[in-house]
Order: C-alpha cells, then sequence, then structure tokens
C-alpha cells in the first residue's frame, strides 16, 4: 500500500487470494475503520450464489480491500515502467479503488435498484465519497476526481473502471477462489507487470497478450457458469419477487414487519429523486438510513414475512428461507405464450390465486451478458514497434463480432411442483 511518513497507523491483513496485505497509509486505515467501510463486510459480493456454491459467503469488505491492494501492484508496475506517479496521485487512487463499491447495498447486484429506484450504487458512492471527503478534510477530493473520470490523466479512471481495471481483476479472481470454479482463475500477475501507458492510455505490452485472451474468456465463462448459473437466476428472481410484493403491500398500507434501516425505504420515506436533484440535507439523511441497511435486514425480514397473513409473501419467503427454489428454463428465444398461461392456469386452480398473485411465482424475463466491448475502454496492445491496438485486431483467437456481441437469454421461472 501507499506509504506515508511517520505513520503510527499500520495494519497487516491476511487475505486468502493474495496473503498479507500491508495498509501504511493513516487516510486508508481510517477510511477502513469507518463504520461506512465496515458495513460492506455484512454485504455478500455474490449475493446468494453460496445457495449454489456453499464457499461463495466472501463480502463487499473483502473485495474493495483486494481491489485496492491489487491498484498498489498495478502502481508499482507503472512506476517501475517510467510513468510518472506522485505519492498523492497513489493515494487517491487507491482511496478511489477502495470506495468503488461503498454505495452497494443487501446482496450486491442482486437488488440493484430495486430498494432504491432512482439511484444506482455508483451514484450512492459517490454520494458516500462526497460527505467522507467532508469529513476527511476534503483529502478525498482528487480520488473523487479519479472515481468520476475527470481527474486529468484518464489512465487513472482505467484502473478504476474499464476492460482490465482492478475491480475486475479483483473479483474474477475472488469470486472463482471462493466458488472454486477454476475457469475463473486468471494470470493476474502476469497482466499487471504488462501493463504501461501510452499517450495517456492504459496499455498492455504485447508479450502479455495470451493472459489477456485467457482474462476475456474467464470472464464469459463465469457469468454463465457463476453469475449466471440457473440456480443463482432462479434465487435472485426470488428475492427481487419478495421485495416487490413487500412494496405492493406497504404500498397499500399493510403494515408488515422490518427492520429500522428497511422500513425507511419500504415505505418510501426517503426522497424520491434522481442523483442531482437530491438537496445536501437529503443526500446525507439517504446515507445515515442507508448504511444502517445490509443482507440481515433483508434475511430478517423474510424469516418473520415466511409466517405473514398474506399467502403470496409467505409462500415466497419459505421458498427462500428453505432453498424451495423456482424451476428455472433458459434458451435463446422468446417462450412460448401458451406454455406459460398453462402453467399459471395450473397454479391458480390448485391455490386459489388470483391472475396478478400467480405472477409473482410464474414468470418470463431476460439475462444478457458479453465479454468485450470495444466502445468501453478499449483493451490496448502495445506492440514491439511501439504501435497501439485494440487486441481485437491483435489477437488470433479474439475475433470482435463474437466476443462484442451481446448475448441475450430467455428465463422462464416457476415452481418445480410444476414441471412436466
Amino acid at each position: 500500500m501507499v506509504q506515508e511518513p511517520n505513520n503510527t497507523k499500520r495494519k497487516i491483513i491476511n487475505d486468502p487470494v493474495y496473503g498479507f496485505i500491508p495498509v501504511t497509509s493513516a487516510l486508508l486505515f481510517d477510511l477502513l475503520e469507518h463504520p461506512w467501510m465496515q458495513r460492506l463486510r455484512r454485504i455478500r459480493q455474490l449475493g446468494l450464489t453460496s445457495l449454489v456454491y456453499p464457499g461463495a459467503n466472501h463480502t463487499r469488505f473483502q473485495h474493495s480491500l483486494g481491489a485496492s491492494y491489487l491498484m498498489d501492484q498495478a502502481i508499482q508496475s507503472l512506476r517501475s515502467k517510467g510513468v510518472c506517479i506522485s505519492n498523492e496521485e497513489a493515494l487517491s487512487a487507491t482511496v478511489a479503488i477502495l470506495l468503488h463499491d461503498i454505495g452497494h447495498g443487501p446482496f450486491s447486484h442482486a437488488l440493484e435498484e430495486t430498494i432504491i429506484k432512482e439511484l444506482s450504487h455508483e451514484q450512492l458512492s459517490l454520494l458516500f465519497m462526497a460527505q467522507l471527503n467532508k469529513e476527511f478534510d476534503n483529502k478525498l477530493t482528487e480520488a473523487i476526481q479519479i472515481f468520476q473520470g475527470k481527474y486529468p490523466r484518464k489512465f487513472f479512471n482505467q484502473l478504476i473502471s474499464g476492460q482490465l481495471d482492478m475491480d475486475r481483476l479483483d473479483y474474477l479472481q475472488r469470486d472463482s477462489y471462493f466458488t472454486g470454479v477454476s475457469e475463473g482463475v486468471i494470470g493476474l500477475e502476469r497482466i499487471i507487470k504488462m501493463l504501461n501507458v501510452v499517450n495517456d492510455r492504459l496499455v498492455i505490452e504485447e508479450k502479455g497478450i495470451y493472459s489477456i485472451e485467457k482474462f476475456v474468456f474467464a470472464r464469459r465463462l463465469m457469468y454463465w457458469q457463476v453469475y449466471f448459473h440457473k440456480t443463482v437466476v432462479s434465487a435472485e428472481q426470488l428475492l427481487l419477487k419478495i421485495l416487490d410484493r413487500a412494496h405492493q403491500l406497504a404500498g397499500s398500507g399493510e403494515k408488515l414487519f422490518v427492520t429500522p434501516a428497511l422500513d425507511y425505504f419500504l415505505y418510501s420515506r426517503y426522497p424520491q429523486k434522481r442523483y442531482d436533484a437530491l438537496t445536501q440535507a437529503e443526500g446525507k439523511e439517504l446515507l445515515d438510513q442507508f448504511s444502517l441497511l445490509d443482507d440481515n435486514d433483508i434475511i430478517t425480514s423474510a424469516k418473520v414475512w415466511a409466517y405473514s397473513k398474506d399467502p403470496v409473501l409467505s409462500n415466497l419467503c419459505h421458498r427462500l428461507v428453505n432453498r424451495k427454489l423456482f424451476h428455472v428454463e433458459i434458451q435463446a428465444r422468446p417462450f412460448d405464450k401458451e406454455k406459460t398461461e398453462s402453467i399459471r392456469r395450473k397454479m391458480m386452480r390448485d391455490t386459489g390465486f388470483n391472475e396478478m398473485e400467480t405472477s409473482f411465482f410464474v414468470f418470463t424475463n431476460t439475462i444478457s451478458n458479453f465479454a468485450y466491448s470495444p466502445e468501453d475502454h478499449q483493451i490496448n496492445i502495445l506492440r514491439k514497434d511501439g504501435s497501439v491496438k485494440d487486441i481485437t485486431e491483435v489477437s488470433d483467437i479474439m475475433d470482435q463480432n463474437i466476443i462484442s456481441k451481446i448475448v441475450q437469454k430467455h428465463i422462464l421461472c416457476y415452481p418445480k411442483e410444476y414441471t412436466n
């Protein structure tokens, strides 16, 4: 980590993925100790993926710490190539990646824009960082500029948010480690050692191209084998339906058991405004409440809701708590409407639910993914002759028409008792 003189706040954290991670900056130490960062210990990195891969219980805190470690390694590598990076810039870049996920809510991406419909986790992260900047006497100003892509040296933002950012490098390696899915293992050290900067753009030296090819395909495999595993999709869709039903009941005046933090959001007491429309007071109130919210609020509420007098909410929560998940079918083309309606009619007949209530149990949706986007901070290869080319122009196996194509699949979810 970035070292500061006369620093008495030193820490060594033993990480199962990278080993000992030293914290030698007083600012990083204080940020790690802040309650808003500590909250990330109570938010799982992969949401409900542990229902498929039991070891996937790692947290957003672990991921953020790991990404900050990789940032330090990347900066050391770039400095060794003659890239001039001041200590202040190094610290700011490390702070930016440490805080990049601080705005994540319960179960990470599973409930993105569900609890707070107007704000993404990136916008919430910015709100948190702005407030922390006030607490830390404007020491985070440069970090926020880097995070937003407003810092003059643009390659710093590529290290935060790009095709080869420290976020992606860490989550692939970490998620692979904790799920046990070896397809996600990447040549992490090799990639970082091959980093360089040309004309303010992040590049990879040509001899590292095979590690990059493996990285791109590993990301694609991890999406379909882990993040979009059909049982993971089933669990996340079930959780979404639980929150949808709870919101519906709350909106009709039904008083549900909720933790105090969840009550504020479920009953829409928060300012329902876009990021750029929030006043300073509204933003602070929102953060004060959101910072109290984590996975435990959702699970605790769902355990109680399993005995709710509302049969739809009760049924859904029993399924989540006892892992009686939806059956999921995935295919490339849309599902036949008659098949979906047939399952709905059977369930309506068996349960007495009406059509609206049955829609919480039988429904279709889509999922999509792409391995590489040439429009999103291209992966540039520095060739031996000094020229810079997009990897799709250099690689023998990375056909841009294939790897940049968005793959969309259709899903059909319904209770397992209605499988043929």
